[in-house]
């Protein structure tokens, strides 16, 4: 495994990388320049309650069924692929770390979901949770070492707990259960302990011995222990692909070990100074983590601070000048309907005008957002094929409708409420970043003149207007045009200048049922309390996947349906303030603070899960 070492490009893949969803409603000053300030002209887009929700839910249902079919490749690419077909972990010592490790890690169909991933029963002939892929499935063949990494949908593939207790599988939505921090401070304990107290190269061999005497021990057992004898397509992953494996990891088993130990470890070192330097008073529980949560940019700058901490010197630089000053901490996003945010060119063909991405609309051409969410890692090798496939599929790909009853008549007039009072903003296209709702703006200030030059740097490396990418058996240039108009020497389209990156899109809320917690830093447990901010609690329950039907979110005031407390208190970053003053714009005012009219609160709340 060969991880990226030039810190100054791979610093700026923060930019999204795992960002989050929120319900992010910001209305703001004219005070930005540039292409943020453009808003959609004309009357707002209301979308109609359906007469009949049963008969509607299920048509939805149908939609999304038949859109994921005929997108069935791009959808694999996204929920199944690696971000690198080249580096990562190595598969079988991945499936080692239960047999190494069991007091840290969960084994048999329980692996990985002690950091929040699960197995799909659409994906039953895999050998790994969703979130995860390995680099033979895009290979076909033994004839190179298989590793791991995540996939989009360790991120934005969410569950929830239907009518009857099923599971129904939120795809492009958010997984709330999933951990990426702990996942590498479990790595570092499960090291650490395999090395009984020694240090470098003793401590090596001693892991490296670890993972040897545990295959030994699996390969007794079963000769399918890692494979279990998985397809995909027309591949066949049986025993005699294992032992092909088996037998390149035992050729060279120090090295790879070596690797895995040295990515991990260099990885939490740097993560652990950027976190003394930005979460002061916080750091123990970032480094515990938070499910559902990330610092993308904290993630993807640590692996370039990794470059430079060979000496004082660059550390020094680094910890001052490539690490952000400013916690960037989110919700995942729901990544659906990406056409409600696509970009479009202004007349001059100049501008990228009614359109975002992330939180704070700061990519606004879709292939290089999902290219900043995979090389978030570091990664070699970046597989550009994910990033273009997920571009196809989540163009369009239907949010998830909400499963449960819905009170038609008090949707409708909650219908009306929204027109009013909410679509002016939320509406599809809308580039505008609004910035003055008192909403915590740490995300928002967190790519500096650095990280931007060093995030259109990597993300040109890997696709610029002449990489050419096979797709579908044709050669094309993904990065060529955007929106028929060619991106040579528009470099500076990649990302929105910094002027207007200081506040927040406003989205179309398709799918809203679904994001909660809501704002950009899941600080608001349900949209009952969006809506009335005097009743917002402190602390309340993330990550459950039971639905509270009446308040709309997940179960938030008792751990005994999963989850885990978050404090809003804690930390600066994490506060609950924000959209929660009426306001007046003109001669047109908006009620954000619904305290004084609580049975318009729920019919509003009605409305929207209807999105």
């Amino acid at each position: 495994m060969k991880i990226k070492t030039i810190a100054i490009t791979i610093v700026g893949l923060a930019v999204l990388a795992v960002g989050g969803i929120g319900f992010a409603i910001y209305w703001g000053d004219q005070d930005h320049t540039g292409v943020a300030l453009n808003a959609p002209q004309g009357n707002p887009v209301v979308r109609a309650v359906p007469q009949d929700w049963p008969a509607a839910y299920k048509q939805r249902v149908a939609a999304k069924a038949a859109y994921i079919h005929d997108k069935q490749k791009a959808f694999d690419w996204f929920a199944i692929f690696p971000f690198s077909a080249e580096d990562g972990f190595p598969l079988i010592l991945l499936k080692l770390l239960p047999e190494v490790a069991p007091d840290i890690w969960a084994g048999g169909e329980a692996f990985l979901s002690d950091v929040g991933l699960f197995h799909d029963p659409r994906a039953k002939n895999l050998p790994l949770p969703r979130g995860v892929g390995f680099s033979g499935i895009g290979r076909g063949d033994s004839s190179a070492m298989d590793y791991t990494s995540f996939t989009c949908a360790a991120c934005h593939m969410g569950r929830v707990k239907g009518p009857k207790g099923e599971i129904i599988h939120i795809d492009g939505g958010v997984n709330a259960e999933f951990n990426i921090n702990a996942f590498f401070v479990k790595l570092h304990q499960t090291f650490a302990a395999l090395s009984q107290g020694s240090e470098g190269a003793a401590s090596k061999k001693k892991i490296t011995e670890a993972f040897l005497a545990a295959l030994d021990k699996v390969t007794e057992r079963s000769d399918t222990y890692f494979y279990e004898n998985a397809r995909y397509g027309d591949m066949v992953f049986d025993a005699t692909y294992e032992q092909a494996q088996i037998a390149l990891l035992r050729k060279d088993a120090a090295a790879h070990v070596g690797a895995f130990v040295d990515y991990t470890e260099n990885f939490v070192a740097a993560f652990t100074t950027y976190l003394d330097k930005t979460y002061d008073n916080y750091q123990p529980q970032m480094l515990k983590g938070l499910p559902g949560m990330a610092d993308a940019t904290g993630v993807s700058s640590s692996h370039g601070y990794e470059g430079l901490a060979a000496s004082e010197l660059g550390k020094k630089l680094g910890r001052e000048f490539l690490l952000p000053g400013s916690p960037g901490i989110t919700d995942f996003m729901a990544v659906w309907e990406q056409n409600t945010r696509t970009a479009r060119w202004d007349p001059s063909k100049k501008q990228l005008i009614d359109g975002g991405g992330q939180y704070n609309g700061n990519i606004p051409i879709p292939i290089y957002r999902n290219l900043a969410a995979s090389m978030t890692l570091g990664l070699k090798g970046t597989d550009l094929r994910v990033a273009a496939f997920a571009a196809e599929l989540l163009d369009g790909l239907p949010a998830t409708p909400y499963p449960f009853e819905v009170d038609v008549d008090l949707a409708r007039k909650g219908q009306a409420l929204f027109a009013k009072n909410c679509a002016a903003c939320h509406q599809p296209n809308n580039g505008r970043v609004y910035d003055t709702l008192g909403t915590d703006p740490s995300r928002a200030e967190v790519i500096n003149t650095l990280l931007m030059a060093g995030a259109r740097a990597e993300y040109l490396a890997v696709c610029n207007p002449e990489t050419v990418l096979v797709l579908y058996n044709d050669p094309i240039k993904p990065c060529e045009k955007f929106d028929g108009v060619p991106l040579a020497d528009r470099e500076e389209m990649i990302m929105r200048p910094l002027s207007d990156q200081g506040g927040y899109n406003a989205t179309a809320l398709r799918g809203l049922w679904s994001t909660a917690p809501y704002l950009h830093n899941g600080s608001v447990p349900t949209l009952y309390h969006l809506l009335l901010p005097s009743e917002r609690p402190a602390k309340f329950t993330k990550s459950s996947l039971t639905y509270d039907r009446k308040y709309g979110g997940y179960a938030w005031d008792s751990t005994d349906s999963g989850g885990y407390v978050f404090d809003s208190t804690e930390f600066h970053a994490l506060n609950n303030r924000g959209h929660d003053k009426d306001l007046v714009e003109g001669n047109k005012s908006f009620k954000l603070d619904w305290s004084d009219d609580i049975p318009g609160a729920f019919a509003l709340i009605e409305y929207l899960k209807t999105l």
